[in-house]
């Protein structure tokens, strides 16, 4: 036995007694019940030998069919026995299943309470559903298999004692070698269901970390760590899983050695057994008590406590163990490794080697590539762009033209719901269009490769993301050309100087949850204004800013070299712009705040919303 078994064993024993000790009326009235059922296996095997003996061979017809009756009576009475039985089972079962609950949801809430180890406890829920039933299921199993072997093996072994002791001499060393072999594999598979289970935990604990920490591990790089984690973690489940299913091919060996060898046997002696003054009807007898009760009762015992009763001892230390000793050991891991990153050691560009000049990047490069094109194109240029979502769908957007000029500062405004989201996601490159053309820098954005996008454009949404990490790696993530001195111009800039400070600087630890919506917002912000690419495109991006916010960080936008596409949240953005572009569903106008109130009703119709 493992140190581990042992342990478990030392943990559960205490609580099982306590257990049992409240409950000897129960187990009384099952002991009884059970001694009916043995009653029952040595009547059947007892009264078909005799039916035979004293019946049949013997010239007396009715006495062979009474003694057959008898065995009738005794198999018929079995169905009273198995009703008594269930219902005193329900006494030990149900308090079992509602004192694991108990247990569960008490060290849950200990863990979740002041005082406590705090963090979210992801194996609760598992705790409360499928681990308790597995344990009320496998206890009701092992206690109806144990309770009838012991006590079907009894009356059958009686009965084969009573019928000639020679019988016993046939059968007991096949039966006992089968279950010596089943025995032998008790242990063994105890411990491969435990790595199983803990292996199903660690991997579904490390899914449910990388799919909570997605955008973290895109931004951190690391994801092909936690992918070669998950790979790993995939590789131990399965393995458990072969070794559990080798135990289990050990212990159906064992089992034909038992369930099948002793009949076997006894069909090989019988010349020998006819020998020694055993008679046909014993014969006969014997095979019912091996077909009959014996084998059934050994099969169902070998199967429920191979697979029930190792799953009960686990689930049991799972639930009423320490939650030190029962959480599987961590496995060495570096820093890649792990899911979510609490603060990353590489990200893409790290304070610490921010240089303090500006010079070459790939961002820069991709974009001096087109700097003729950009020179002589319009920054953004939309063809006879038609979007719909759907074949038979009202589309969102209906043959829109639209030219950006470079260094233009240009307002999109709308109803709700009228494709101002969309038109930023189509200049992105993001969403292809139904039909028409969308150009940036001159050059078509369908089909354009994400990396070339990505220098020439930067969408801000209105849910802004942050990702664990220092401030400065959050601020530089899109330029690898910041230096410090340009982080904390920036910083004043935007008027993110108190945030900055309370987290300790650039260096200090940022994480997204611990910030409000609209400092969420003004991080993004920044990042996109330090970005070399020369197209802006914010979604909503300052809704959560109060006003005075909202303008400060439009204005720094407005004087940031490069184009700026924004989709207004509040009048005062579409005054600031150069012009705005009005989308009302039939047509598209685009001009000056004055040229747009006097030419576009919807657009008066919104600004005096946006003065109420």
């Amino acid at each position: 036995m493992t140190s581990a078994e042992a342990g478990a064993l030392r943990r559960l024993a205490p609580p099982a007694r306590r257990f049992l000790a409240h409950r000897k009326g129960v187990l009384v009235r099952l002991a009884l019940w059970s001694l009916a059922e043995s009653g029952q296996a040595f009547l059947v095997g007892h009264a078909v030998a005799r039916s035979v003996d004293e019946g049949f061979l013997a010239g007396d017809p009715r006495r062979g069919l009474l003694w057959l009756g008898v065995a009738l009576v005794a198999v018929l009475s079995g169905a009273r026995v198995v009703r008594g039985v269930f219902a005193q089972l329900a006494g030990v079962t149900e308090p079992l299943r509602d004192g694991l609950v108990r247990r569960a949801v008490d060290r849950s809430m200990a863990r979740a309470a002041p005082g406590g180890p705090g963090g979210t406890d992801r194996a609760a829920v598992s705790r409360l559903t499928n681990q308790v039933e597995i344990a009320r299921d496998s206890f009701a199993g092992l206690v109806l298999t144990l309770r009838s072997f012991v006590f079907t093996a009894a009356g059958a072994l009686l009965g084969l004692l009573s019928l000639h002791p020679a019988l016993l001499v046939v059968v007991l060393p096949p039966l006992a070698a089968g279950l010596a072999l089943f025995l032998v594999t008790l242990r063994p598979m105890a411990a491969a269901q435990r790595r199983a289970l803990a292996a199903d935990e660690a991997l579904g604990d490390h899914a449910a970390s990388a799919r909570a920490a997605l955008r973290d591990l895109a931004a951190c790089g690391t994801g092909p760590g936690a992918e070669r984690r998950g790979a790993d973690l995939v590789a131990d489940a399965a393995a458990a899983a072969r070794t559990l299913a080798g135990w289990a091919a050990v212990r159906t060996a064992a089992l034909g050695v038992a369930g099948h060898l002793p009949v076997l046997a006894l069909l090989i002696a019988v010349e020998w057994l006819r020998g020694h003054g055993v008679s046909v009807g014993a014969l006969l007898g014997a095979f019912t008590y091996l077909v009959q009760s014996l084998l059934p009762a050994l099969h169902t015992l070998m199967t429920a406590l191979g697979a029930a009763g190792s799953r009960l001892l686990v689930v049991l230390d799972r639930i009423l163990g320490p939650e030190t000793e029962t959480e599987p050991e961590p496995e060495p891991e570096t820093e890649t490794d792990r899911v979510p990153v609490p603060v990353p050691d590489r990200v893409p560009v790290p304070v610490s080697v921010l240089k303090s000049e500006p010079g070459p990047s790939t961002a820069s490069a991709s974009v001096a590539a087109f700097a003729v094109d950009m020179a002589a194109a319009p920054a953004v240029e939309l063809r006879a762009v038609t979007l719909s979502y759907g074949a038979r769908a009202e589309p969102v957007l209906d043959a829109l033209d639209l030219c950006v000029a470079p260094g233009e500062h240009l307002a999109v405004v709308g109803p709700s719901g009228i494709g101002k989201s969309t038109l930023t996601r189509l200049v992105a490159g993001t969403l292809a269009p139904s039909s028409g053309e969308v150009r940036v820098a001159g050059r078509p954005v369908t089909g354009r490769p994400a990396a070339e996008l990505a220098a020439l454009r930067v969408l801000v949404p209105q849910d802004a993301y942050v990702f664990s990490g220092t401030v400065g790696d959050n601020l530089a993530y899109l330029s690898t050309d910041a230096c410090r001195a340009g982080l904390d111009a920036a910083v004043g800039a935007f008027g993110l100087g108190p945030l900055v400070e309370r987290l300790g600087g650039l260096d200090g630890t940022v994480r997204s949850a611990e910030l409000s919506p609209g400092e969420r917002q003004l991080v993004a912000l920044v990042r996109a204004y330090l970005s070399p690419a020369p197209l802006l495109l914010l979604d909503e991006a300052t809704c959560h800013l109060d006003p005075a916010s909202e303008a400060r960080a439009e204005e720094a936008l407005a004087g940031r070299a490069g184009t700026l596409v924004v989709v207004a949240h509040r009048l005062s953005s579409a005054v600031r712009a150069d012009r705005t572009l009005v989308l009302d569903g039939v047509r598209a106008r685009c001009g000056t705040h004055a040229e747009l109130l006097d030419r576009s009703p919807l657009y008066r119709d919104l600004t005096g919303h946006w003065n109420s």
